[in-house]
Formats: structure tokens, sequence, C-alpha cells
């Protein structure tokens, strides 16, 4: 079986009978039991995706097979498929089955989309290294000591390891972005509001989003296609039209593009990451494109910007997780106030409950004015600034990430250098912008890491299109 990389090639041989969906199926699922030791899969639908596949072969025989025939597809044990388990890799969720489909997911089936299992995360999406799932850390399939990245750990795993040819994820803070730097594949975050949360477990309602992890510019562009638009279900989504991004991949014009001197100067960033960085803004000036340096001075801001806000809405979105409605009772519970404390001391791990801590103090009556409030306040000057620039400039371009993957257990000791490795990707969820991380860099000792681009609100066209230009120029 050959390496696909794209639907595009499944569909050729598809088409000339070298292949078939059943036979890509068993091809993945043999990688999944080979790979087991990666920790990517919390579930697999074997025979699920085996009576799908061949349901889809009569289709294409029939021609009446949908767009992303062919595709097989892992979705983070964050997002609702009916009758599944969903446990966002938490203790306190561990057993549970969804009563309902999420939108994407149902939109994914529609197109004949194969769903290939339920792919492990930072517990409740909340991590940069998926260290923190309640069932296992993920492995990078680079370099097993290495961390993935998180929180959508398992689906970088998966996808750079062949397990499946593309995935779907959620980005908080760059938890797509992020790993799919750490681990060599195409991350894509769309402008919020884009694509719909129902049925998918909030961590932040403001900021979260769902995008795909692919190994093309061209697969991310159609599966976006896939799950966009309005949807009664999510009051928050723009009524914007959906464009057919995948048919609109060509670029052609010149363009401006802004570079934050703060990123390049920044002290964090690795040296070889910051060479590819310059080398990138070097290729588009050579292409006839103008790129400019410009000033953005809140890239210190950001980090904590994000995180007052996110854990604010954190604790409120998981206060809902307390024993009684569903999910993890603790047994050593004899009433109702130590069913509610027991219950989540014992199903929340230790992140979670940092987070929840931390958001309940920026919400409590002495501080909410000093830090709640002034997030708010702080993330509307960050979103103004970005527009402004925006205003002048077509793209902005930026690291993805300070490094590459880094080694299990590197940040542990240490919660703010964790949080920090999100210090290139909050931007894009503070202010709600479309975002994609490119795998454009690889350092001396082999480790890839990705080159990020952030474009105008619902811009995924260009965006994409530009992004497939420079994949094809780099």
């Amino acid at each position: 079986m050959k390496n696909y990389t794209t639907l595009s090639s499944i569909k050729l041989d598809l088409l000339s009978n070298e292949t078939s969906c059943s036979s890509l199926v068993s091809y993945y699922l043999k990688q999944i039991e080979i790979n087991k030791h990666l920790n990517a899969f919390l579930e697999v639908f074997s025979g699920e995706a085996i009576r799908a596949a061949e349901l889809i072969d009569e289709k294409i025989k029939a021609k009446t097979a949908g767009k992303l025939a062919g595709m097989v597809i892992g979705i983070k044990d964050v997002i609702c498929y009916k009758d599944h388990k969903v446990s966002a890799s938490s203790k306190i969720l561990e057993g549970f089955v969804s009563l309902y489909t999420s939108t994407v997911v149902a939109r994914l089936l529609k197109e004949d989309a194969i769903i290939i299992g339920r792919l492990n995360c930072d517990e409740f999406a909340m991590g940069s290294s998926n260290e923190k799932s309640a069932f296992g850390k993920v492995l990078n399939p680079i370099d097993n000591k290495r961390v993935p990245g998180g929180s959508s750990g398992g689906c970088v795993t998966a996808v750079a390891a062949n397990l499946c040819l593309a995935a779907i994820g959620t980005d908080t803070g760059g938890s797509i972005r992020q790993p799919a730097s750490f681990a060599g594949v195409v991350g894509l975050k769309p402008t919020y509001g884009r694509v719909s949360r129902y049925g998918v477990i909030a961590y932040a309602s403001s900021f979260d989003q769902v995008g795909p992890i692919t190994q093309s510019v061209e697969d991310a562009a159609l599966i976006l296609e896939v799950i966009s638009g309005k949807d009664e279900f999510d009051s928050t989504l723009s009524s914007k039209s959906v464009e057919e991004y995948s048919k609109k991949l060509d670029f052609t014009e010149k363009v401006n593009v802004a570079v934050f001197k703060d990123c390049i100067e920044h002290k964090g960033l690795n040296t070889e990451v910051k060479e590819k960085l310059i080398q990138t803004i070097e290729l588009l000036k050579s292409e006839g494109h103008s790129v400019e340096i410009v000033d953005f001075p809140y890239i210190d801001y950001l980090v904590p910007t994000y995180y007052v806000l996110t854990t604010a809405e954190a604790s409120s979105n998981l206060s809902r997780y307390d024993g009684i409605h569903y999910g993890y009772r603790s047994k050593n519970a004899v009433d109702l106030e130590s069913t509610y404390k027991l219950s989540r001391t014992e199903g929340f791990g230790t992140e979670v409950k940092r987070r929840i801590m931390l958001g309940t103090f920026v919400l409590s009556a002495g501080y909410y004015d000093a830090y709640y409030s002034k997030g708010q306040k702080v993330r509307r000057i960050i979103k103004n600034k970005t527009q402004e620039i925006l205003n002048k400039y077509d793209f902005i371009l930026l690291p993805s990430t300070p490094n590459s993957a880094f080694k299990f257990g590197q940040n542990d000791a240490d919660p703010i250098a964790m949080y920090l490795e999100d210090i290139f990707t909050v931007q894009a969820n503070i202010t709600g912008l479309p975002a994609i991380s490119l795998p454009l860099g690889k350092k001396t000792d082999g480790l890839p890491f990705g080159i990020q681009l952030m474009g105008k609100a619902f811009d995924e066209s260009r965006l994409l299109a530009f992004s497939n230009y420079l994949m094809n120029k780099s």
C-alpha cells in the first residue's frame, strides 16, 4: 500500500481500481496496531470503519460518493459522535457514551469520510504536550522521547505516523498549530465562527475552534469546505457563505506581509527557527512580495491575557462535571457535599484542577476587576492592534513555536514554561482570526518545526491559497 499524503492521490487510485476504501481501512488498521505504542488512539472503530468502507466502495462504483470518499479520518476525544464514547481524555468522563453527533462529524459522514477512531489529547484540551491525558501520554512519532505537542497530540501523531490520512482537532490557544509544528504536518485554525462547535466539549467557549490536521494544504482546504457554515445549533456561527476553498488554491497575486519585530528578536526563539523565518522572508521578497518588519508591542501580554480569560471560562464550563448528572462519581462520597468534592478531586487531573482554581480566582468578587475585567480590556487592545496591522497587510508571518518538540518531563516543574510554548499561537485565538502552521522547517537534529501565517477574518480562501503557494516554493 502506498503512503498516501493527499486525498486526490487516493481518488486517482480508487478510480483506476488500484486500491479500494476497504483496502485503505485495512492498511490503516494494521498501521494503528503496529504503532499502538504511540498511544495516539483511545479507541479504534475497526468493525464500523470496515463496514463504512464497503458501503463507500459501492457508492464509488455507482458514482454517488461524496467529496471525502476515500478519506480515513480520526477525531479528537472532545468531539461527540452518537453511540460512541467521548471522555475529553479525563477520568471524570471515562465510559461516557455520547447521546448525539456533533455537527462536524455529521458533515464529514455526509460526504463519506470514514471515521476510524477516537484520538488521545490533553485532558479537556488543556495542555501543550499531551502529557496530561488520564489515559497516558502520546509519543512523538519522529522521536519517541519527545512530546507531540498538545492538546491535539493524538491527532498529529496519527497523521504524521500514517495511521489515518487526516484528523479533526480543536484549537483554543494553539492546540492544533503547536503540535502540527512539532510533528511536521499542516494544522489549520479557522476564524472563530467559521466551524460549528455544537457537540464539541468546551474548554473556553469564546476561544475554542475546530479545525483539520493534514499532510497537505489541499486536504485542509477540502475538509474546511465540508465542515464550515451555518448551523442552527450554534448561535456564534457566522452567516457568511462558505467558499470552495479546495478549488481556489492557485495563488498568483503579490502580497504585503507583516513580520513582528518582537517575534524575530524574542529571546526565547531558537536560532534555527529564527534562521528559517528569515529565509522565508527573503524567499518572499525574491518572489516580488513586500515583507515589512512591524512593531507589535503586546507579545509579552498575549499569554497572560489568554490564561486569565480561558481559565475563567473553563471554571464556568467545567462546573457541570459534578459527580451528580453523569460521569465519574467517587465511591467514597457519603453525602451531597462529599460527592461534589471527592468526585471532582478524584476525577480531574492536576492541570485541569489548576486551571479551574485559577479561573475561579480571577472570577471571584475581590479580583474580578483586577484580572478578568482587565483581561477583557487587554483582549480588545490586542484585537484592535492586530486589525490595524491587517488593514495594511494581507498576512502576518511568524513562527508556530519557539522551538521544536521538547523532551517528556522537561517543563513539568514549571507550568509557566509550559504555558509559554503557546506564545506565538494564542494571538489568533484572542483575536478570533484564522491561522495555519506549515511544516516548512527542520533543525539540524532532524526535528521539524512550523512557520505560521495569520490572515484576515473569514479570509481562509486566500490564507489557504497563499499557504499552498508557500509550501510549493519552500
